[in-house]
């Protein structure tokens, strides 16, 4: 006999699950996430340095949705998405703006001239600073906000009985070294740990969805047992709070 918090708990999962996954889309859990800010507005520093003339990439566009929210979009501007699902999705976001999608196979490689950007930006995507470096021009910047390691962590303690950090090193300092030893000369560098409150354990499932990468097991089935004992915990004592893990990066080619 189901109970009004089982009954809860099964309206939540299943209007989570309802909801395909299409580029990087918070909008059905919109308001059921709260995201303390880091300390730094990317759009922001981004939007800071573009110009009318320059050239500008963003790399691991998603489904164009950054981009495409920008006041001033440059004449010249591309993106790149690795994630197949994605493309077609930022096509069909960014074309009516005259900005090219390019599907990259090999994130590590870009199909770009050297010295031919103004303007790289990337938000949680992998690079590798040399293909960045090469693409740039003399002075060109390289902007980038990165989700580091420790990055919810908590969730994987709760849900898993080993949880292991798959990209444990991966932090401000460490991406720094590895910018500077590309050429770049570093401008701007942060790093924060903000906390990130999930109201519901449906905005939970569907967060997970989102982020394969870190649960690379998950599925409904398997979780179910300790996802509904989060509800019980949420119903109890109000949202789960989790500490996320951002760093800003703003390089220089040298």
């Amino acid at each position: 006999m189901s109970t009004p918090l089982s009954s809860a708990f099964e309206s939540l999962i299943s209007e989570s699950i309802k909801h395909e996954i299409r580029g990087w889309d918070f909008s059905p859990i919109k308001g059921r996430i709260q995201e303390e800010e880091p300390g730094w507005n990317y759009r922001e520093i981004v939007s800071a340095w573009i110009e009318p003339g320059i050239s500008l990439l963003d790399m691991g566009t998603g489904g164009g949705e950054f981009l495409a929210s920008l006041s001033a979009i440059p004449e010249s501007t591309f993106a790149t998405e690795g994630h197949s699902p994605n493309v077609p999705i930022a096509r069909k976001k960014l074309d009516p703006l005259g900005i090219q999608v390019i599907e990259v196979r090999d994130d590590l490689k870009l199909p770009f001239d050297d010295h031919y950007f103004d303007l790289v930006i990337n938000r949680h995507e992998v690079y590798l600073p040399n293909e960045v470096y090469r693409i740039l021009k003399r002075g060109g910047r390289f902007i980038t906000q990165q989700v580091g390691g420790e990055n919810n962590f908590r969730l994987n303690e709760i849900l898993q009985d080993n949880p292991m950090k798959s990209f444990e090193n991966w932090n401000l300092d460490n991406a720094v070294k590895e910018i500077e030893i590309a050429g770049f000369e570093i401008g701007e560098r942060v790093e924060a740990f903000p906390t990130t409150r999930f109201l519901d354990i449906g905005a939970i499932v569907y967060y997970l969805r989102m982020i394969p990468w870190q649960f690379p097991d998950f599925t409904l089935d398997k979780y179910r047992e300790r996802l509904f004992k989060i509800h019980q915990q949420i119903q109890k004592e109000g949202p789960l709070e989790v500490q996320s893990h951002r760093f800003y990066i703003e390089s220089i080619k040298a």
